[in-house]
């Protein structure tokens, strides 16, 4: 069975078209018990639906996907220490953001919505463009107007209507709210069917670690819906007996946009208000973090930790990684300065360590 509930007031969505409690205004989570048939799951295809059972679509038929993830994970050194890299930069449209839109897709198909509206910094909005397309959806993305043109004419080629937003990616947020009163927000924030696609993150890690937890995982942070995703995920994972323990979840901020890590020093239970500063990490430019309050309380759950790392650090790291043989847009080069910091601290992670590319190089490509 599934529900969507909202975790606050513990009420049921009052109709499909919801996305957050009409009383408390919370985003809704789902309610689902997720399996894993180990022997069923070997045999399938290399992609996120091999998971079929821990992915809340009631029908085949509704699923959109173009056979994605499943990524490598390749093990490789950063300061003398070895860390494990997902490839997500490798999705079809160049994003992690697709595990997230194949399953959010599918539910919309499911409902037989006509169209959907999204906002997004780019590479969210490239996703659902794509899916949307594929499903014979509608789609108008919501962007702000200085989002890196190479994702805006992705989305734009993908079938999406464009509407650019001047000012903030936080003005590009409310602005998208009257519009959603008219289409289904399909928005990879408020919707939790979304989440439902980035958790597959943390089965693939299991799954390629011969089904065993890492220690710890670092990750860029904005919204949060990595984070939260693979954290669902990996409960998942524990309520079913496969893992036993929680990897520590480290959210990585630029010192431009931090509101989490900012609160996170100051052991605050909510974002604290910062004024945002121009970033390269445009991808997690987020001043006010929808779930805020919730992703402090899943990282202290963790004893993870959320950090800030320098413009300067994004920058050389991006750099450093090129050199490896990894391109990737500077937003992903945050987990990677985040890395650094990690290992060069007194408090440095011990056991098995994971990070992510997500997202490619191409995306942003002439914008910096």
């Amino acid at each position: 069975m599934i529900r969507m509930v909202c975790p606050t007031c513990k009420k049921a969505a009052p109709d499909s078209m919801a996305y957050r409690c009409p009383d408390c205004g919370e985003p809704f989570e789902l309610e689902f018990e997720a399996r894993f048939p180990i022997d069923k799951i070997r045999k399938r295809k290399a992609n996120l639906w091999r998971y079929r059972e821990a992915i809340p679509i009631e029908s085949d038929e509704d699923i959109v996907s173009f056979e994605e993830g499943f990524t490598p994970l390749l093990k490789f050194d950063i300061l003398g220490h070895p860390v494990w890299v997902k490839q997500d930069h490798l999705f079809p449209s160049g994003s992690y953001k697709d595990r997230g839109a194949s399953v959010l897709i599918s539910y919309v198909r499911s409902m037989r919505i006509e169209n959907v509206v999204e906002d997004s910094s780019g590479n969210a909005g490239c996703s659902i463009a794509m899916y949307a397309t594929a499903a014979g959806i509608e789609c108008e993305v919501f962007v702000p107007q200085v989002t890196s043109p190479a994702k805006m004419e992705q989305a734009r080629m993908l079938g999406a209507r464009l509407r650019k937003i001047p000012g903030s990616r936080q003005e590009t947020a409310q602005a998208v709210l009257e519009e959603a009163k008219r289409a289904y927000y399909a928005s990879h924030v408020y919707n939790p069917y979304f989440l439902q696609g980035t958790k597959t993150l943390a089965y693939e890690i299991v799954e390629q670690m011969e089904w065993t937890a890492p220690d710890s995982l670092i990750l860029p942070i904005g919204n949060g819906t990595l984070l939260l995703g693979v954290y669902n995920g990996f409960k998942d994972l524990i309520q079913a007996g496969i893992i036993h323990k929680m990897p520590k979840l480290i959210g990585i901020q630029t010192e431009s946009c931090n509101p989490l890590a900012s609160a996170w020093e100051q052991q605050s239970a909510k974002p604290i208000s910062i004024v945002l500063q121009p970033t390269v990490a445009e991808g997690i430019a987020i001043a006010q973090p929808v779930h805020g309050k919730h992703i402090l309380s899943v990282v202290r759950e963790t004893g993870g930790a959320l950090l800030s790392v320098t413009e300067e650090a994004i920058l050389r790291n991006w750099r450093e990684m090129a050199k490896k043989g990894f391109f990737m847009e500077l937003t992903s080069a945050t987990a990677f300065a985040g890395i650094e910091r990690v290992f060069e601290s007194e408090s440095r992670p011990e056991g098995t360590t994971v990070s992510l590319i997500t997202g490619h190089g191409l995306k942003s490509i002439g914008h910096f």
